[in-house]
């Protein structure tokens, strides 16, 4: 069977986006999975999503120009959607970021590989729970799903739409409001250790309250952690399922 040029140039648009998507999912096309998993689980991906319809040998093709201008296209909304798919796990670093920041992690980074960057020891706790989560409860299955909506919603070969700038902001705002709701139980806790050992500085000014103060808070951040991981569970499975819905908002739909 001969396969036309715009065939192929239909399975090259499909395949940019869905390669733009998977590379903002950590345990899908992270900065730790090879290039070539990521090129053959795009491949397959397209294969499966979009449906063979062979187009007549005598359809016409895209110039380069225009292809080229279609390929940066599916780039954009690839990347639009990764994004939002992004933000559910930037929503655990930001809560092991601000945990470690007040309990004294924080002065201790080391690589991250998950995203490619230097994070807190409870900063890479709370990614590696939330990748365990995302597979335990069915997360990806969720993705691929917004990932298959996405072309019914902006289909291939179709005029760009108006992406609307304002949800992605409200859409930052509640992230990171989560992100936040989810160190609140160890901020709290942490809060109340420095003032008590305010009230101890002044009350004995020989105790050395620096020295002191940083296994303390060490130890109260992981004793609250570990009591608040069972409230936090919930949210993490409410953020996995709806992440095609994020996903789906950011294209407009």
């Amino acid at each position: 069977m001969v396969v036309s040029l715009a065939q192929t140039q239909l399975f090259m648009l499909a395949l940019t986006r869905i390669l733009a998507t998977i590379i903002h999912v950590p345990m899908l096309g992270g900065q730790s999975v090879p290039n070539q998993v990521k090129i053959g689980l795009g491949i397959f991906l397209t294969m499966l999503i979009i449906p063979w319809n062979p187009l007549p040998p005598e359809t016409a093709s895209l110039p380069f120009l225009a292809f080229a201008i279609k390929i940066a296209q599916e780039l954009l909304i690839g990347s639009l959607a990764g994004f939002a798919a992004a933000l559910t796990f930037s929503v655990l670093q930001i809560a092991g970021e601000v945990i470690g920041l007040g309990s004294g992690f924080g002065s201790s980074r080391i690589l991250n590989p998950a995203f490619g960057e230097s994070g807190s020891a409870l900063d890479q706790l709370f990614v590696m729970i939330a990748m365990l989560l995302f597979m335990v409860l069915n997360g990806h299955h969720v993705f691929l799903a917004g990932l298959d909506r996405s072309f019914s919603i902006i289909p291939l070969n179709s005029p760009l739409p108006d992406f609307p700038v304002d949800r992605l902001l409200m859409m930052l705002g509640k992230m990171v409001a989560v992100g936040i709701q989810l160190a609140l139980p160890v901020m709290g806790a942490l809060l109340l250790a420095d003032l008590t050992l305010g009230l101890l500085s002044k009350v004995a000014p020989q105790v050395q309250v620096f020295f002191l103060g940083l296994p303390i808070k060490i130890g109260i951040g992981l004793f609250i952690l570990g009591l608040a991981f069972t409230t936090m569970f919930p949210l993490l499975a409410e953020l996995f399922n709806r992440i095609a819905n994020r996903m789906l908002e950011l294209l407009g739909a």
